[in-house]
């Protein structure tokens, strides 16, 4: 067997892509068991790069019995580019958001092992220049949006375009790949959950409604507190939320409408307002409680540990990536996928939980 032919390779998804555990063999995992570097793995998975010849083909030997790699028929030539592009929001760093890094770490890594490349760009709602450009240059097969904009002049030209994408998100084209969680079923378990520990005054702070996201897990606390009957007019919510010299006012609100638990729609609305509190002299949870409806690794921080929904951001990436890049190789892909979270109750909403 020539050696052009083992450079050709790609990785077989094993089991549904609904199963939680899919996405969890990577490029980490196979290096570990094999004692080598992960980028030892890439180089023998895609044939790009030096490697001895006794290691390529154990790590291959390795993956093709763990039923993850086979080597491609001669004659099936790659992708038009073997290249995706992933968009990212303008303030993705400058705000330091960890989904955003996670996600593109897994859409990265299983790029890499079903031998595409990934081109990274800036955009912003209203700008679709930069995309439009790799399009109609054919520089790239398909896109990657990190963004669920309820409005999105994006997705809106890649359909219309009929141009292969896929959204960490959900949308309303039937055409977009979306791989996404529940956010409404998770917000309405989270509040639930509270209740249940006997919460019943609560400020809720979502980011922009215009993202489905903070629609979502806005509209999830909302249906908790009906279903608990509990009166909205009694609760305190901060939509678009993005002022952080407004906290002191916001939390002088809340202590004066006796809140006793506070939601916060993500993890940066979250550690922005715990560190308000613990500036101002406050405790918590002794004077007050909080929460987040997603967790990263920006609350590891803080003390004491917060209760958090959890989502892996790396296993969206890697889940998005690959249905794309099956539907450019034309095998069978999942247009919509809802992947499972967990809830971690901890010791920001009450001392009996680590």
């Amino acid at each position: 067997m020539s050696l052009s032919v083992l450079t050709s390779v790609w990785l077989i998804a094993r089991g549904n892509v609904n199963d939680r555990r899919y996405g969890k063999i990577t490029l980490e995992k196979i290096a570990k068991e094999l004692g080598v570097s992960k980028s030892t793995v890439s180089r023998a998975l895609s044939g790009k790069g030096r490697i001895g010849e006794a290691t390529r083909l154990k790590i291959q030997a390795y993956a093709r019995e763990q039923g993850i790699w086979r080597e491609k028929e001669p004659g099936t030539g790659p992708a038009r580019t073997e290249n995706i592009a992933v968009v990212i929001p303008v303030d993705a760093y400058s705000t330091n958001v960890p989904f955003f890094q996670e996600c593109l770490l897994g859409i990265s890594e299983m790029a890499t092992m079903l031998q595409y490349n990934v081109l990274i760009t800036i955009g912003s709602p209203n700008d679709i220049s930069n995309v439009r450009r790799l399009v109609e240059k054919r520089q790239v097969d398909g896109i990657v949006l990190l963004r669920d904009l309820e409005h999105d002049r994006l997705l809106q030209y890649l359909t219309e375009q009929h141009f292969p994408a896929a959204l960490s998100g959900t949308c309303d084209y039937e055409e977009i790949i979306q791989v996404d969680i529940d956010n409404e079923a998770a917000a309405n378990s989270l509040v639930s959950l509270l209740i249940g520990q006997g919460y019943r005054r609560f400020a809720m702070l979502f980011g922009e409604m215009s993202y489905r996201v903070n629609q979502k897990r806005c509209q999830g606390c909302y249906d908790a507190l009906d279903k608990y009957g509990l009166s909205k007019a009694h609760q305190l919510c901060y939509p678009d939320f993005d002022n952080t010299e407004l906290l002191s006012s916001i939390i002088s609100d809340m202590f004066a409408g006796k809140v006793e638990c506070i939601v916060c729609g993500d993890d940066v609305i979250c550690t922005r307002v715990m560190s308000a509190l613990q500036a101002e002299g406050y405790r918590i949870p002794r004077d007050i409680s909080i929460a987040s409806l997603y967790n990263s690794m920006n609350l590891n921080c803080f003390s004491p540990a917060v209760t958090a929904v959890n989502v892996s951001a790396r296993q969206v990436g890697n889940v998005v990536g690959r249905q794309l890049i099956n539907r450019l190789r034309g095998e069978a892909y999942s247009a919509v996928t809802n992947l499972g979270y967990e809830m971690l109750l901890r010791k920001s909403t009450g001392k009996m939980y680590p």
